[in-house]
Order: structure tokens, then sequence, then C-alpha cells
């Protein structure tokens, strides 16, 4: 996944968006998140009790990932294209099939296609809400305005897995609410009176030159892109596969959304004023710790699972943020938009590997395979952090940037598209 370019941005002397017109794409995307985040908790369960192998699970996650990628491939072209209205409803057009495809009827096949599907739709939908938002509003309010962009669409999340213990999973209730969020959401950008920013120009993918500008924040972008399809894309997987009821997973996977909400900022707080890459390895090492914690109370009460499991998403998803923070240090002005391309190129490509290993290590030694790979990951980065921080110097306090809120959930709010235009 990633975003397009935003365009000409509106200088802070001019005449700001209204806030009502803002807030409309806000609202959208955070309807649209009550309908993923119901269908992302829904699609495991229903599998277990149709009596499918995990595997199939797996195999569905994986293919959302190869959807979004290809989201990130082409979305910069179509808005290019026909624009960001009609790019916005293209998208949502594509959920509300995709979830459609999901109510129809339980096949295994037929799932992997329409999740893919929805994986392509979500990547451009979060591409050209968040490039409408970057260009709708000046720099004096531009990182308040994205923050509660994220954090809307984190607890529209949480909302939706929450509603799954409230469905009837014998019917196809949960997408057709899918469909009727996602449905929903189409009012208030239909209604809105934000003028379309002018159209994206594409950046390249410079690996090597990225690699050199910030090794660090490369990495990062590939251990969260693995982490954020392990933990969370495997847990209601797991959950099911261990015996947790409907209610249960739902209760789970609601919960999860919140430790991105209490680690974000206290995190990014503290990286402010030190060296971000300290605070890296502390995030990474405990990603490690929660990992070997959940294996050792895998199966057990649900609140101490959910404990566990709202920690260990926190501290993985602030891998993400941290990442884009210390990599935007250490580039100079003109290196920004192609840092950021390879970055986010990055965890997209990292979070379609993730899952087709979690699922063939599934069918060889069983769910609980993902909580090895997640140990791993996180791990091997937090040695690699460390080497760094031994390698090369720390970037001073007075030419460090200020830390945003992200979610590994959700593409960064990067102003480029993601075409592979240079090689570095």
């Amino acid at each position: 996944m990633a975003a397009v370019a935003a365009g000409a941005k509106i200088p802070d002397g001019d005449k700001p968006a209204p806030m009502l017109a803002v807030a409309s794409i806000i609202l959208s995307m955070a309807l649209v998140a009550v309908g993923n985040g119901l269908l992302f908790a829904y699609i495991p369960v229903k599998l277990g009790i149709e009596g499918y192998a995990p595997t199939w699970a797996g195999s569905i996650l994986t293919g959302l990932s190869a959807g979004g990628l290809l989201g990130c491939l082409l979305t910069g072209p179509l808005v290019r294209r026909v624009g960001h209205a009609r790019s916005y409803l293209l998208f949502s057009g594509l959920i509300v099939l995709a979830n459609a495809l999901v109510a129809v009827r339980v096949d295994g096949p037929v799932w992997i296609f329409a999740r893919a599907l929805y994986g392509f739709a979500i990547s451009g939908l979060f591409i050209v809400a968040q490039s409408w938002l970057n260009d709708a509003v000046g720099n004096a309010i531009r990182g308040r305005v994205m923050a509660i962009f994220y954090v809307a669409y984190v607890v529209g999340l949480g909302a939706g897995a929450f509603l799954l213990g409230f469905a009837d999973i014998e019917s196809p209730d949960a997408p057709i609410f899918g469909i009727i969020f996602t449905a929903l959401s189409i009012l208030p950008v239909g209604l809105t009176n934000l003028a379309q920013p002018p159209a994206p120009q594409g950046a390249s993918v410079a690996w090597r030159k990225a690699w050199r500008i910030s090794p660090v924040g490369i990495a990062g972008m590939l251990a969260v892109g693995g982490l954020s399809m392990m933990i969370a894309g495997f847990a209601p997987i797991h959950a099911t596969a261990k015996g947790y009821s409907q209610s249960q997973v739902a209760t789970l996977m609601s919960a999860m959304p919140l430790g991105t909400l209490m680690f974000q900022f206290p995190l990014g707080w503290i990286s402010d004023r030190t060296d971000r890459r300290y605070v890296l390895i502390a995030a990474a090492l405990l990603v490690a710790v929660m990992g070997v914690v959940a294996i050792r109370f895998d199966g057990g009460a649900l609140l101490t699972i959910i404990l566990i499991y709202v920690i260990w998403s926190g501290a993985s998803d602030s891998i993400y943020s941290l990442s884009s923070a210390h990599g935007n240090d250490r580039a100079s002005k003109d290196d920004l938009v192609t840092l950021s391309s390879t970055m986010l190129f990055a965890w997209s490509v990292a979070g379609f590997l993730a899952p087709g290993l979690g699922t063939v290590l599934t069918a060889l030694y069983g769910t609980q395979s993902f909580i090895y790979v997640a140990i791993a990951i996180a791990a091997c980065f937090a040695g690699f952090v460390f080497w760094r921080v031994l390698k090369s110097p720390p970037v001073p306090a007075e030419e460090t940037g200020s830390f945003a809120p992200m979610t590994a959930q959700a593409p960064m709010d990067m102003a480029f598209s993601c075409d592979d235009e240079g090689k570095g």
C-alpha cells in the first residue's frame, strides 16, 4: 500500500478548508473501519465453524495483502486518470462488492479473491483519503488532523470487531453489515465541498539510495510489515483454532487497537527527546518478550490473553511510526519523497510475504507458529538497530522532526505514489 501525491498543499496563509468538510473524510473512513474490523474478525471465526483448516484463513490473509500491494502500484495512475472523488467512489464500490461475495456463501477460493479485492480497494481508499486531507489543510494543523484521522480509524476497527459478538454467525449478518457501513461511508464524501487536489505525480522506489539514507528506517518498515500481519492478522485465526468463542474472539480483536492508542504517544514523546533508535530497540524487545509471554499463557483466561495481545500489538504498531520518524530525521528535504515511497513499499512487500510464510508454517506446525515468527522478526530487528547504534552517531536533537502518531493497520500519510520508477 502507499499514498499518492497530495499535489500542491495549501499554504498556511491561504484560506483553510472548512472543518466540516475535512471532518466528512474522517467520518467516512471511520465508518469504513467499522465494517473492516467486523469482517476481519468474522472471517476466521466463520471458517472455523464451517470446518475449514486454519491454512484457509491464512491464505485469505495472504490474498488480502497481495491485493494491498497491487493497490500500491495502481492507485497513483488511477487517480491521475479520473481524480480523487471518482477514485474514492470506485474503491468504496469495490469494498461493497468484496463484502457481497463473502455474504453469498462460504467458499474458500471465492473468499480469497474477495479479500484480495478488498485489500486492493482499502489500500486505494486510504491513499485517496489521506491525499485529500493532506491537500485540504495547512501546515499549522496538518499534524493534528492526521492524528485524529488515524485515531478515528483505529477506534472504528475496534468497534467493528466488537460488533461481531452480536452477529448471528450462522447467517451472513456480518458481511451485510460491512456492506451497510461502507455504503454509509459514501454519504459524507458525496456531500463534501472539499476541492479535489491536483493530479498526483509519481515518485520512485529507490532501494539503495533509501538504505544509504536510513538503514534503520527501511529495516523498521520491513519488520513492522511482517509483524502487523503476523499479530493482527493471525490473532483471530489462532484464537479460533484454540477454541475461543465468537464473542471472545470479538472482544479480543476489539481490545487490540487500544494498544496502538496506549503506546504511540508516550513512546513518541520519549523518542522526540532521545535517539529514536533506543526507543525502537525497546519497542522491538517488548514485542519479542510479549511473544514469549503469549506462548506461556496460550489458551489461558480471556482477560489474560487480552492484556498480553493489547501490549503486544501496541508495541509492534509503534515501530511503524517510530521508523518513519527516524527515517525522516536522516533525510534531506529533497530526499523525503523517495525515502518515504521506498519505506512504504518495503512495508507492503513484507506485509505480503509474512502471511504466506505464516500460512505455510501453520500447515506444518499449527497456528501457534505465527508467534514464533513474530518473536524472530522483533529480535532480529532489535539486534540490527543495536548494531546501527554502535556504528553510527545519533541525529542531533535540533535536527530531528516531531513524532506523528500512525498505525500499521493504515498506510502512512506520504505525498507520493508507489510507482516503481527508480532503482537507486
